[in-house]
């Protein structure tokens, strides 16, 4: 069975060529770009984050003087839990602890719009950008262990066999993030220096 040649019928094979393919051009500094989209979304979870903490800060406020008698909390790690009254330190011991680490993660996104703002005008590398990478750290090493000596309290002191404490290895994960935090802020501070010295020699 002898075929036709494409040639012959008017149909010509595509020719792929490197110059040909394009890949889309995706901006990632500036306006118009990716960071400025994430910025965005960063102010939008800033501003819920921010609602949050605050109605959370009211609520510890308010837990000082709302009346707690004959009042009982269920504390549970999984299907058991055990019921204990519930006191005013255990109270403001709870709303207090998320009230800190809702206020620590609207702290981080605040520095983190700040460093997408400088990235949506194209300019990341400021020194102010590796102060607020180093706050940003700080706070998430605050933060986790703060997560982790309150549940080891909670779980020793107040739920002794229904809830386990966290162990060493929980912290690799929050750990290895902190680090890369720090990392990071050396990076933009090589960046700021090889930006200054460019500066000088022109």
């Amino acid at each position: 069975m002898h075929l036709p040649k494409l040639a012959s019928i008017g149909i010509r094979a595509p020719r792929l060529t490197g110059g040909n393919l394009r890949t889309p051009n995706l901006r990632t500094l500036g306006p118009g770009s990716v960071s400025s989209l994430l910025k965005i979304a960063l102010d939008v979870a800033y501003i819920l984050l921010a609602l949050i903490t605050g109605v959370l800060l009211l609520l510890w406020i308010a837990s000082i003087f709302i009346p707690i008698d004959n009042l009982n909390v269920t504390v549970s790690d999984g299907a058991d839990g055990r019921q204990m009254p519930l006191t005013r330190p255990l109270l403001l011991f709870g709303v207090g602890a998320i009230t800190a680490y809702f206020g620590g993660f609207l702290m981080i996104l605040r520095g983190l719009r700040k460093i997408f703002r400088t990235l949506t005008l194209g300019d990341p590398f400021q020194p102010e950008n590796v102060r607020r990478l180093r706050q940003i750290g700080l706070i998430l090493a605050v933060v986790t262990g703060g997560v982790w000596l309150a549940q080891g309290l909670v779980a020793a002191r107040l739920a002794p066999g229904v809830m386990e404490p966290q162990g060493v290895s929980d912290l690799l994960t929050p750990v290895f993030s902190i680090l890369v935090v720090f990392v990071l802020a050396e990076v933009f501070r090589e960046g700021a220096r090889l930006r200054r010295e460019s500066e000088l020699t022109i």
